[in-house]
């Protein structure tokens, strides 16, 4: 009687798992190798928190704080140009004086008078919805920034002579820009709570963001899920001017 191992299906089911015995060894090879190769890189350190590896928030961090430097040097570079032009006298008082208001109107001049502050905050950590009102969204929670742009424009409507975003002076070329929750404004990040200040009328102020519709809008949610909303006036605010470059990268003046 012969051994199984010696019949037709005996071969066959031997033939089928020589294969596999080779894929099985060509795995754990394969293993082995990722194995060392990973412990080589590592060197014995772990490699998530190895104190070498910059975080992607102390480069941002980084950054930041490099390019308020940069303003604050432009700035300087800036007073230094116009005290040598007016030493050198190449210009007439009334040049002087009509460089002057337009310095003044582009923002480049700092700017005083009585003020309305507008503050924006996230809702609190594990907000939820107040009663009557569904379930909040993960972007129902936070500043957007079309939330951002609603108060500057119904500032601008309300006759602002002028409005700073954080502490940076807004210029005709600005851009109120928002990735998620965190603001891109003219080079710099900042994150919520976001503070608008305008100098202006102050009761002219008040009604341009109480009309706008997009302020309404936004403050359901505040109602709804805590978003932070606050308006502040103030008797004087001194406005910095902008310090930045005003050359402009996109656009051409028309000739």
């Amino acid at each position: 009687m012969s051994n199984s191992g010696d019949s037709p299906a005996g071969a066959a089911r031997s033939r089928g798992w020589r294969p596999v015995r080779v894929l099985t060894a060509a795995v754990f090879a394969l293993a082995g190798l990722i194995f060392v190769t990973s412990f080589n890189t590592a060197k014995g350190t772990d490699i998530r928190t190895d104190a070498s590896m910059l975080k992607l928030s102390d480069l941002i961090q980084e950054r930041n704080e490099k390019n308020k430097e940069l303003d604050e040097s432009t700035a300087s570079v800036r007073g230094d140009v116009d005290a040598l032009a007016r030493r050198d006298g190449g210009s007439t008082k009334k040049e002087d004086a009509d460089l002057k208001a337009l310095e003044k109107s582009a923002g480049t001049e700092k700017l005083s008078g009585p003020a309305v502050t507008v503050t924006l905050d996230d809702a609190p950590p594990n907000a939820t919805a107040n009663p009557g009102y569904p379930d909040p969204q993960p972007n129902d929670l936070v500043i957007h920034q079309q939330d951002l742009q609603a108060v500057v424009n119904a500032l601008w409507q309300g006759g602002a002579k002028g409005i700073k975003v954080m502490d940076q002076r807004l210029i005709t070329t600005s851009a109120v820009r928002c990735v998620g929750n965190t603001l891109i404004l003219q080079g710099r990040v900042y994150s919520p709570p976001y503070k608008v200040t305008a100098v202006g009328d102050v009761d002219k102020l008040k009604r341009a963001l109480t009309a706008s519709r997009s302020i309404q809008n936004y403050l359901q949610y505040v109602k709804a899920y805590g978003l932070g909303w606050k308006v502040d006036a103030y008797r004087a605010v001194t406005l910095p001017g902008y310090s930045g470059t005003v050359d402009l990268h996109y656009a051409q003046p028309v000739k």
